[in-house]
């Protein structure tokens, strides 16, 4: 069980949404190259970033504050944000992102996301965003009438290496994760499930740690590691022993 730790970069900061509302941004650290290195630093393994803005925008924007935080760190990274064509994917990858999210993409061109597992095996993971179980796109500015779990079937051939489950109504706001929902999506795939979205204490990594989660690859923490309700050390050592 991977526990990650988010970057959201908005302005070239860290900051955090409540229910991805950029307009209620919350700014944790103007210097996102420093946050990554604390969090290496108190023993986290796997890194997750997100370019806010690129989101919104259809294309990288934080492009700086990424290498940046991929020139301070020694640990592998995942980003999503942005990135929309085959170009942006092998840039990325070039630059040492461990793996890259497709998400707006993986719905509007599930061609793409199939041509780039072929083309670069293991590296390439879908972030399905949902609201109410449907699938929300462009910065979660929209919301589709795709389901979540139609869109995740639709790539179980494909060689996903994940696929990021994101309950907005939960993101950012502390409510717990919705492991149900999200192990629910995990038993209907192969592809191996991250849960994100509320994580937002010891409670949490608690309930990922029981049987019935076991299936979860990991889950993303955000803003309860930016105001101290979760202790890092505290979820590695509960995960370690686990």
């Amino acid at each position: 069980m991977i526990l990650f730790p988010a970057i959201d970069l908005k302005d070239g900061q860290c900051v955090r949404l409540k229910l991805g509302e950029m307009d209620a941004a919350t700014v944790f650290n103007d210097d996102p190259s420093a946050q990554a290195r604390a969090f290496e630093a108190q023993g986290f393994k796997y890194l997750h970033m997100v370019d806010l803005d690129g989101a919104f925008e259809g294309k990288p924007v934080n492009g700086a504050a990424v290498e940046a935080i991929l020139g301070a760190i020694s640990m592998p990274a995942q980003l999503g944000g942005g990135i929309r064509d085959m170009e942006t994917i092998a840039m990325w990858l070039e630059k040492g992102v461990s793996r890259v999210i497709l998400g707006t993409v993986a719905l509007r061109d599930p061609d793409l996301v199939h041509e780039a597992c072929k083309k670069f095996p293991g590296r390439i993971a879908v972030g399905i965003d949902a609201r109410g179980g449907m699938v929300a796109v462009e910065g979660w500015a929209q919301t589709s009438e795709t389901s979540a779990l139609e869109l995740a079937l639709s790539f179980e051939s494909a060689g996903v290496a994940a696929i990021i489950y994101t309950d907005i109504e939960r993101d950012g706001v502390l409510k717990g994760l919705n492991l149900e929902a999200t192990a629910q999506l995990a038993r209907a795939v192969s592809i191996p499930v991250i849960a994100s979205g509320g994580l937002a204490s010891l409670e949490d990594i608690r309930a990922l740690m029981r049987p019935e989660y076991a299936l979860l690859e990991g889950a993303i923490s955000g803003r309860a590691l930016y105001d101290g309700r979760l202790d890092a050390t505290e979820a590695l050592a509960l995960l370690a022993g686990g």
